[in-house]
């Protein structure tokens, strides 16, 4: 090698320290929160199975708004603002409510759509909210609107440089050989084993870590999300993303007044109904945050296997007016990848061995954080032990 790439090596190397150090508790803090969240719904639906479904019945399921009405009369939950509803006529509806003054957000409860008996309160939801929290933000206050997501955002980009430096410095003479790449060498101790096990498990999970940096971005930076919209999307798709958003609600027509009543689930319920029919498996209708009148509802086929494959209506609350329809079967393959990307940043694209995989992927990051600040500890012991030896060789010393 020459002297211009053993300098390019050792700065690659030195970066790849600096960033490593810098990084590595707080990578192996994000990764394994995700790595903790990778089944989080098949854990939540085993723990909650006893609350999650009823005995059906010929009577009708009580509209949204009668439940909420009979809900609140037996005990003050606080403001509902969402509904989980179904299709199937033996799934509980899931009620979920609004921030307190304080901030905190209330229990979700799981109700008797024929009765509106509340069944309970599920099992795991503030523990992988919590755990959520971490992950994103690192509990910091403000939570989207705070700096945790720009931290979480810069520790990406560091990984990103840490794989690419890592593939580099690594890279062997016998590129093609497959045993120089994917086999560790167990016959090694100490820093020998360190850096097999380092560099060859890194390259195992390099992909996945690829794919989970690249996807996780989009949760941190708005200039990132702006540039995957105008990549992937229809121009009139991505110049409707990219407008300010000013309320989650629609835009109410010229000289109408707020309602003076709260608004309900029951009109955009029945819209919905009109225009799905029974296609539907479940359905999330959401109160607007702030000033408006649209309900936005989140709709699942029946057929749908991944929780971002879904389609999206805002239905006037107050008029029952289709305000717009968003169908994922419109969408083009840019638009869907878009629409995946939390499926596909925690592998579920690919299914429960997706899922798995990019767990165990997760799950390994502390080997990385470990082995690598052994490496460092390890080198600078050499350094030390060579400094008086280069001494003595010096003349006049």
């Amino acid at each position: 090698m020459s002297r211009v790439g053993h300098q390019i090596k050792a700065s690659l190397h030195q970066i790849h320290s600096i960033a490593g150090l810098a990084l590595a508790l707080l990578l192996a803090l994000i990764a394994l929160t995700g790595a903790i969240m990778s089944f989080e719904d098949e854990i939540l639906d085993h723990l909650n199975a006893g609350i999650m479904q009823v005995a059906p019945r010929q009577a009708p399921a009580l509209m949204p708004d009668e439940l909420v009405a009979r809900l609140k009369a037996g005990q003050d939950f606080g403001k509902v603002s969402a509904v989980m509803l179904s299709s199937d006529p033996s799934a509980a509806v899931r009620v979920r409510f609004a921030r307190d003054e304080q901030g905190a957000r209330p229990t979700s409860l799981y109700v008797d759509p024929y009765d509106a008996h509340v069944l309970g309160a599920p099992r795991g939801e503030e523990f992988f909210a919590t755990i959520r929290r971490l992950h994103r933000w690192l509990l910091i206050p403000g939570d989207a609107k705070g700096w945790g997501r720009q931290i979480t955002g810069v520790a990406a980009l560091g990984l990103i440089v840490m794989l690419v430096s890592g593939l580099v410095l690594r890279w062997p003479r016998r590129a093609s050989s497959v045993k120089m790449w994917l086999k560790p060498n167990f016959g090694l101790s100490g820093r020998g084993l360190h850096r097999s096990l380092h560099s060859v498990i890194g390259t195992w999970v390099l992909p996945v870590y690829l794919v989970m940096t690249l996807t996780g971005l989009w949760y941190s930076f708005d200039w990132y999300k702006d540039g995957v919209v105008w990549l992937l999307s229809r121009p009139e798709a991505s110049a409707a993303r990219m407008q300010p958003k000013t309320s989650a609600a629609a835009p109410r027509a010229a000289g109408r007044s707020e309602p003076s009543q709260p608004i309900g689930f029951d009109q955009a319920w029945t819209t919905f109904r009109h225009e799905e029919g029974d296609r539907f498996s479940r359905a999330l209708l959401t109160l607007p945050a702030g000033a408006g009148t649209a309900i936005r509802i989140r709709s699942w086929g029946k057929d749908s296997t991944l929780d971002t494959t879904r389609d999206e209506f805002r239905v006037d609350a107050v008029t029952g007016q289709l305000v717009s329809a968003e169908r994922y079967a419109d969408k083009t393959l840019g638009e869907k990848t878009i629409a995946n990307l939390l499926d596909i940043h925690r592998g579920a694209v690919l299914g429960w061995a997706g899922k798995l995989a990019f767990m165990i992927a997760a799950a390994l990051m502390p080997l990385f954080s470990v082995t690598g600040i052994l490496l460092y500890l390890s080198r600078r012991r050499l350094r030390r032990a060579a400094q008086p030896s280069l001494g003595r060789l010096v003349p006049g010393e």
